[in-house]
């Protein structure tokens, strides 16, 4: 009797076993296929965008490379996601790549379209405030809050190797070599120094530095990098 009552109990953890298991993997699929719903909505207007729009002059022509590189990163991060979490990278790639449409709109002074969703470390980054001048090395560094004849490199903000970079117009794509590489150069302090020190609006020099003297530095692993080569595939910036 005593047997019976011991393989009735078994019998009865290995169905309810069973039972929660095949519970947990439904809602990992609802939560991929919800996830990937809302990431294809992105992609789809992304797409629509850099299929439509051509660039007029030179900071929107490279605003919408910018644009396109996301867009067919997103759709094979898309394609390949098994995971919600992956399918929300997909989502936020072409988020990153609508945030280039728009930057290329403005440049075109066309009607830069609906508000975008935001995000912590845009918001902590901040935004270039005013017109700055730096020369570094024998090379010339500008940023601007809009895009000019010597500031066509637009960057929507955020964080780059643990670090924020505010979100404007540059003269030179000087963030990119920590984006890929995940570490940040020495030689880049001088420049957020001389581009950022005092503006307001923006994280500021003091808040680059922080990240430096938390860890972020080069060989260091970055908690964070935004558009990461890594995650995303090679690109031709």
């Amino acid at each position: 009797m005593g047997i019976a009552i011991v393989l009735i109990v078994l019998v009865a953890v290995a169905v309810g076993a069973i039972f929660v298991s095949r519970a947990q993997a439904a809602n990992r699929q609802r939560q991929l296929e919800d996830a990937k719903t809302d990431a294809r909505r992105w992609v789809e207007r992304l797409g629509g965008q850099v299929l439509q729009l051509v660039g007029t002059n030179e900071p929107a022509k490279q605003a919408l490379a910018d644009a396109s590189e996301r867009y067919h990163a997103a759709g094979g991060q898309l394609e390949q996601a098994s995971t919600a979490e992956q399918a929300e990278l997909a989502r936020e790639t072409a988020l990153e790549g609508l945030y280039y449409i728009r930057a290329a709109r403005i440049a075109m002074d066309l009607d830069p379209g609906p508000a975008l969703p935001g995000g912590e470390e845009r918001a902590r980054a901040g935004a270039v405030t005013e017109h700055r001048r730096v020369e570094v090395d024998g090379q010339t560094y500008e940023a601007a809050p809009r895009p000019g004849e010597h500031t066509p490199h637009y960057f929507p903000g955020g964080d780059v190797a643990g670090r924020p970079v505010p979100q404007g117009w540059y003269s030179e794509p000087w963030w990119k070599p920590a984006l890929v590489g995940g570490a940040w150069g020495l030689g880049a302090a001088v420049v957020v120094g001389g581009l950022f020190a005092g503006m307001a609006g923006s994280a500021g020099a003091g808040a680059w530095e922080s990240g430096y003297a938390a860890g972020h530095h080069d060989g260091a692993e970055p908690e964070y990098v935004g558009f990461d080569a890594h995650d995303h595939g090679d690109f031709d910036y």
